[in-house]
């Protein structure tokens, strides 16, 4: 009887833990692989990796940044696998239609997701600290400790992001105008 209840009490921790972190490391995947059938995928991963190692956290700080750090590196050894090196042309066309769909996390008016659309044709480098800086709603320097760079190195490719979004929505004839204080 002892042991259901540890289990229960085990199960409502991790359930507790997934809620809260739930939408933020969907958020990321989905920004940095751009379809909503391998976010799933990485969100899915994440969880499990966490279930696994059952990390403790000094603060809500610490426990949303582990999260993040390891969303990226899933997304990142997603994009390098080999399942993503053979994927033909065709397939990345079928996939952006279907990144273009309505999403539970990013649904917008017609001008955000002319944004949100935008964002998602950037670079990776540049993709990860807008979406961090802007959706997330973190610092430089709590980026940089996330990305493991220099805040130096965070505040370069947030210019850079914003000057090369500017440009893209520019060329899609968006009205947008792209600034944010560092």
């Amino acid at each position: 009887m002892k042991s259901m209840h540890r289990e229960k009490d085990r199960t409502s921790f991790y359930e507790e833990v997934i809620r809260r972190n739930s939408e933020t490391v969907y958020r990321l995947a989905y920004a940095l692989v751009r379809t909503r059938a391998d976010a799933d995928d990485i969100y899915q991963e994440v969880f499990l990796r966490y279930v696994r190692k059952t990390p403790a956290f000094d603060s809500a700080e610490h426990e949303k940044a582990w999260f993040m750090r390891v969303t990226i590196n899933c997304c990142r050894n997603f994009w390098r696998s080999p399942w993503m090196q053979r994927r033909s042309a065709l397939e990345g066309d079928a996939l952006e239609r279907e990144a273009s769909g309505a999403d539970m996390f990013y649904e917008a008016a017609d001008e955000d997701r002319l944004l949100i659309e935008t964002v998602k044709q950037l670079p990776e480098k540049y993709r990860v600290v807008i979406h961090l800086f802007y959706y997330e709603d973190l610092s430089v320097e709590e980026i940089g400790r996330i990305t493991k760079s220099k805040a130096s190195t965070v505040r370069t490719r947030l210019t850079r992001a914003r000057r090369e979004l500017k440009s893209l929505l520019q060329q899609e004839g968006g009205d947008f105008h792209v600034q944010g204080q560092i």
